[in-house]
């Protein structure tokens, strides 16, 4: 694996960027796309553990960053590389764990009786920000495969989990759901 010792390296002043193998892509490919938005997601849970949580999501979210971080490599380092075989890649494991953190939350929830409105407490409301920018994660994923890139499928369910993990994680921190702001439809408000 490359050594990045330093940080300015004027190598992007033309509007490429390297991938894992060294390979050059212009900064605005759909790669680029996907993995940049996969960083912005892992700093917006930045921001969400810098604020008063319940139980034990704190953990949790820093555990995610660091497969965050592992899914952009992922993404970063084309199919046929050298590299390959030495980044870690997303398993099929760590989308089960996710649907266990999503089965605990929801039993701990009050029931959805309406939309929910993003905001209430700062740590859901930032939350649901993670959730609208992994659902961007999403859509750029499958227009990387729709433009015949390869791609573990692991990858688009580990997102598609963490949408929907971050949407419950919210509503927990809105005091189990019982703060949710809910929408209120049409003109008649």
């Amino acid at each position: 694996m490359p050594e990045f010792d330093k940080m300015m390296t004027r190598g992007g002043d033309r509007g490429e960027t390297s991938l894992v193998d060294g390979s050059r892509v212009a900064k605005c490919s759909q790669r680029v796309n996907v993995y940049g938005t996969v960083d912005e997601l892992n700093s917006v849970l930045g921001m969400v553990r810098c604020e008063e949580l319940p139980d034990d999501l704190n953990e949790k979210l820093l555990q995610l960053q660091n497969e965050l971080f592992d899914l952009g490599c992922e993404l970063a380092t084309p199919a046929d590389s050298e590299f390959a075989g030495q980044i870690p890649t997303v398993c099929q494991s760590q989308v089960e764990l996710l649907e266990g953190w999503l089965q605990d939350a929801e039993r701990q929830l009050q029931p959805i009786r309406n939309f929910i409105l993003p905001g209430g407490s700062r740590a859901a409301a930032t939350l649901h920000l993670a959730r609208t920018v992994t659902r961007r994660c999403e859509r750029e994923l499958v227009a990387l495969i729709a433009d015949g890139t390869t791609v573990n499928p692991c990858c688009l369910k580990f997102l598609n989990r963490l949408s929907d993990l971050c949407f419950v994680w919210a509503r927990l921190c809105n005091d189990r759901g019982r703060a949710d702001i809910c929408w209120q439809p049409g003109p008649h408000r």
